[in-house]
């Protein structure tokens, strides 16, 4: 901060006449602080977009993501993995800056201890799950549709109940979405009353 002070001093204690230098050299050094900050909020940015950052914590590590491994999304015959990160952050950059500021939340709770305990955590798992849902809900299950598109899917392959799920008919009848039928397809589902 004070490297920036004193830059913007020297700029303005210039002579008259060499103020017409000293703009375009200020223009110069915020463009390039410009791109210094940027490409470090990126970095920061795709660096929390990683299975590794979420499962550094134990609540997660423990939890969802022992309940993943062997999931259809961890193993396939395919060998295409689904991370964390593939179904909890969403791929366009203001929905992902969007759910960014929203996990600012998830990190409050990480300090308060709110789930913490393999008991806390199933205390709180129906209200988490339902968090989940909701955005997928809200979203029409847009993370879903990265990997799994309408146009991809070969009904001929599917079983009939399941092609007529998928049908664009009853997907307009009904307003469900891929959540509303897949739920606890990689983590178990909450008791729910």
């Amino acid at each position: 901060m004070a490297w920036f002070k004193n830059c913007w001093a020297s700029l303005w204690a210039l002579p008259r006449r060499w103020f017409y230098f000293g703009l375009p050299a200020g223009a110069v050094l915020a463009f390039l602080f410009g791109i210094i900050f940027w490409g470090g909020f990126n970095t920061a940015l795709e660096l929390t977009n990683r299975e590794e950052f979420c499962i550094s914590c134990h609540e997660m590590r423990d939890n969802v993501y022992q309940e993943y491994k062997g999931t259809i999304h961890d193993k396939n015959r395919t060998g295409v993995r689904a991370t964390c990160p593939d179904c909890h952050v969403p791929h366009p950059w203001i929905y992902k800056i969007k759910r960014k500021i929203q996990a600012s939340n998830e990190v409050f709770h990480k300090l308060m201890g709110t789930i913490n305990t393999r008991e806390k955590f199933e205390a709180h798992r129906l209200e988490l799950a339902r968090h989940e849902w909701t955005r997928m809900k809200d979203s029409n299950s847009r993370e879903c549709r990265n990997c799994h598109s309408f146009e991809g899917m070969d009904p001929e392959r599917q079983d009939p109940a399941a092609a007529k799920k998928h049908s664009a008919d009853y997907i307009a009848q009904t307003g469900k979405t891929c959540i509303d039928c897949h739920k606890g397809i990689s983590h178990h589902l909450p008791k729910m009353e």
